[in-house]
């Protein structure tokens, strides 16, 4: 019944949203009588405030137009390569008609970057397709939101989130031989759990690992996130943030853990600094600081996009990550699309290299919680795992902005290069200090 109220308020409000932006445009233009107004500026600000906080925020775009291979910018298409009821594989194709920047070009890595199917789309991660694209060949998961998706489609369990990784892995290895995968926060354990599987079958497992700001472990210095799974029973959030999607939209009675619930509970998480940055973009509105209203619009044109989470994928990430410790328990089953259940190994893992990446400040993942994955990965020898701690980093720090840019992309890429087999050995790029822990445009 809450998500049906809700939508009944949104719909609402939309009007309102819309007078609104309206009468914000109204105030600021210099054609209307309304802008030679007493306080017409400040009038503007807090319509297009009002405009921002009461709008509807759609699925957001890449936009990733170009990007820069030395001193030549390469035009980027994406275009989905594998489409799945719940999620695509959307790979970020590259051309140029420049030919040393093609070899240049066709001779890069794969990588596969697993985005997080925990409230937000895969377009948080356009910093990092970003970044890559200029030295890899970049395909990405992007989940779709649970709403759309029709009851026909069936169910989305963890075990499915497993299996979709595994395929899509298999799909690039018969590409291109074999590829990188970095994954990021959540989907470091199903990623883990899907290369466990292939390993203990004898299957070809990745190149490399990248695993950045994930419970691997969720009972190392556990954050607000992980005190609220444990506080909490498994029928606690089953009765308290489960509900079936309304009847305006394709996935109509699908139970999910509806995506206006997540994002009420990221804005608790830090209430006090959205009103500061919410205050802070009224009054730069009115001394008219474009960078700084623009830099405001688009992280919140991403942080508000939310998408809804089938509920039996929820509930048994809830149970089986931070309630039992399945991974790190040995405990956890995985059943794969055959009806098989198969046991999760980490251990069986010999081939590749393990990087975990961790954020000094992280609030969502705790020290420590990420570089787990070395332990459990007993396997790989101990040169072939690697850990960075990011020092003054946070979450998204890890996989966006200038940190990521300036200090964690530079080793990533150094460490995916040392392990892309096709590279001679006189083109490797230096090492990530290893720890004691473990005519016409081509297209690539």
């Amino acid at each position: 019944m809450l998500y049906q109220i809700y939508e009944t308020q949104r719909s609402f409000m939309e009007p309102f949203a819309d007078f609104a932006l309206a009468a914000s445009k109204l105030y600021s233009n210099p054609s209307s009588p309304l802008q030679k107004m007493p306080l017409a500026q400040r009038m503007s600000a807090g319509y297009d405030l009002i405009y921002r906080l009461g709008k509807d925020y759609e699925k957001p775009e890449f936009g990733i137009k170009t990007v820069p291979v030395g001193s030549v910018d390469v035009a980027i298409h994406e275009r989905v390569e594998v489409d799945k009821p719940f999620c695509e594989l959307r790979r970020f194709k590259r051309f140029s008609d420049d030919p040393k920047t093609l070899e240049k070009l066709k001779a890069q890595p794969v990588v596969l970057i697993v985005a997080p199917l925990s409230g937000h789309y895969a377009t948080l991660l356009r910093d990092t397709v970003r970044s890559m694209l200029g030295d890899h060949k970049v395909y990405i998961t992007d989940w779709k939101n649970a709403r759309m998706v029709p009851l026909s489609e069936g169910e989305f369990h963890l075990d499915d989130y497993v299996n979709y990784v595994q395929e899509f892995i298999r799909h690039l290895q018969s590409v291109y031989g074999n590829c990188h995968v970095i994954s990021v926060c959540q989907p470091t354990v199903p990623v883990l759990a899907a290369v466990s599987l292939m390993a203990s079958r004898g299957e070809t497992t990745p190149l490399s690992m990248t695993m950045m700001g994930g419970p691997i472990d969720a009972r190392k210095s556990p954050t607000a996130v992980n005190n609220l799974a444990n506080e909490r029973s498994f029928e606690w959030f089953e009765n308290n943030v489960i509900y079936r999607v309304p009847g305006n939209f394709p996935g109509a009675g699908r139970r999910v853990y509806p995506g206006f619930l997540q994002h009420a509970g990221f804005v608790a998480m830090n209430p006090d600094r959205h009103a500061v940055n919410h205050y802070d973009y009224f009054k730069n509105l009115i001394k008219g600081d474009d960078n700084s209203t623009e830099a405001h619009r688009k992280f919140y044109d991403e942080y508000n996009a939310v998408l809804d989470m089938d509920a039996d994928y929820y509930l048994e990430t809830i149970h089986t990550v931070f309630q039992e410790f399945k991974l790190v328990n040995g405990t956890w089953d995985v059943r794969s699309p055959e009806g098989k259940l198969e046991r999760v190994r980490p251990q069986d893992i010999t081939q590749g290299a393990l990087l975990t990446v961790e954020g000094e400040l992280d609030d969502i993942s705790g020290a420590g919680q990420t570089r787990a994955a070395h332990d459990l990965c007993s396997g790989l020898p101990g040169k072939e795992q690697r850990h960075l701690e990011a020092k003054g980093a946070g979450h998204y720090g890890i996989f966006s902005g200038r940190r990521w840019r300036e200090e964690v992309y530079p080793l990533v890429r150094a460490f995916i290069l040392e392990h892309q087999q096709q590279q001679p050995a006189k083109a490797l790029a230096p090492s990530v200090p290893a720890t004691k822990r473990p005519a016409r445009a081509k297209a690539v």
